[in-house]
């Protein structure tokens, strides 16, 4: 599979790292405890902060353009 294309399971797990409450608080107020811990399990724990990243080109912890 090319690493380019996305599924249809990384959207479905991208939008659950979406309604996800720790991962909402830690895009909206950039700090605090949900934000340190989106930021360090990102990357290596969490399947849908991955799907997130690969879906919209962003860390699950960043904040929502616009």
């Amino acid at each position: 599979m090319n690493s380019k294309t996305i599924s249809i399971k990384d959207r479905k797990m991208a939008q659950r790292c979406i309604e996800c409450t720790v991962c909402t608080q830690a895009r909206n107020k950039q700090k605090g405890f949900a934000f340190w811990f989106v930021k360090t399990i990102e990357d290596g724990l969490c399947p849908y902060c991955r799907a997130y990243e690969r879906v919209y080109r962003r860390k699950a912890h960043e904040p929502i353009p616009g």
